[in-house]
């Protein structure tokens, strides 16, 4: 990994913990519909992948409702959700390594880029990363191997020069599907048999191993 000189990191989950923000975001918009849902802890399988396609799983949504759905998260998410988040402990230090080492800081996220590049800015972590890479509001470019193939292209990468980072199965499988080696993290919310099924070449318990890692 250490010869790799370009690295994607996906963002929730890896670099920073979401929970509350989306979870908030997720309560408020089932509340619109008539869903009262107490448990934060039970919208946690929100973060990660694609929120449209999580209304339709968990709740049964159609194609319609998810997308007032997600319009709703909207709502409260971009006003207050995305500043109730919390950058994970060694993760400045991580970046500030990378930076000073050569290598290219790059972000791959399903989130919608404009979200993501505000986040970034408020925990200053922005000027770390050369390129920041996400979804568009439109729907379009959502699914990681399209937010990879975005940051890849955009930047004249090849897939065996780069690492792709993440806490998911989407993180892993996204980046093997452009041929990017992959590193697991299991301080986010993936579990390890997740991670491992996907066929992750590292796992990193920590970010202090994830530093090593990488």
């Amino acid at each position: 990994m250490q010869t790799k000189e370009n690295i994607l990191f996906d963002l929730d989950g890896t670099l920073t913990d979401p929970m509350l923000g989306i979870t908030k975001s997720v309560q408020y918009a089932l509340s619109s519909f008539g869903i009262e849902e107490p448990s934060l802890e039970k919208l946690t399988p929100f973060i990660g992948p694609p929120l449209k396609g999580s209304f339709q799983k968990f709740y049964g949504f159609s194609e319609e409702k998810a997308e007032a759905a997600l319009a709703k998260y909207r709502e409260y998410f971009s006003v207050t959700g995305m500043f109730e988040n919390k950058v994970y402990d060694g993760i400045p230090a991580l970046l500030k390594e990378l930076k000073c080492r050569g290598r290219k800081v790059l972000l791959a996220t399903s989130k919608p880029e404009i979200y993501a590049r505000q986040i970034l800015e408020h925990f200053d972590l922005l000027s770390y990363f050369d390129f920041v890479g996400g979804s568009l509001l439109d729907g379009r470019r959502v699914e990681k191997p399209d937010v990879i193939r975005y940051v890849l292209e955009e930047n004249h990468i090849t897939g065996e020069n780069a690492v792709m980072v993440g806490d998911r199965c989407f993180d892993i499988t996204g980046g093997q599907c452009h041929g990017l080696a992959t590193v697991g993290v299991l301080y986010g919310y993936g579990s390890r048999a997740e991670l491992e099924e996907a066929g992750a070449d590292h796992i990193a318990e920590t970010v202090l191993e994830l530093q090593q890692i990488l």
